[in-house]
């Protein structure tokens, strides 16, 4: 059984930082990938940044240049660090993990920016 359980949401303001953590039941390199979605209310369910398990990196043209993905197989994490942050990424987060067409949720954390 596949747990992801995110942490790091939080309420901050306009241009600000916050860090994103997921840790996996297991070994992360088990998965094809892994990454992190958000959906604001009323909105579907977005993809924001994608790690494969080779390595390669993938980002949402919203959050290019602001936002990082990264991993460490060592403690089954999977980060997302978010920078310069605006109103419009308000959302639930959530943690994803890829195994061939089955795929694996966290619970979502919160994240709101605002003033």
């Amino acid at each position: 059984q596949v747990q992801l359980v995110e942490s790091g949401g939080g309420l901050v303001q306009p241009g600000m930082a916050l860090l994103l953590s997921c840790v996996s039941s297991m070994n992360i390199f088990e998965f094809n990938s892994m990454g992190w979605y958000r959906q604001a209310p009323g909105k579907q369910r977005e993809l924001v940044a994608k790690i494969t398990v080779g390595g390669t990196t993938s980002y949402a043209d919203s959050v290019k240049g602001r936002f990082t993905i990264s991993r460490d197989g060592t403690t089954k994490m999977v980060y997302l660090q978010m920078t310069e942050l605006k109103p419009e990424d308000t959302a639930v987060y959530y943690c994803n993990a890829k195994i061939l067409q089955d795929d694996y949720w966290g619970q979502g954390t919160q994240v709101t920016v605002s003033s």
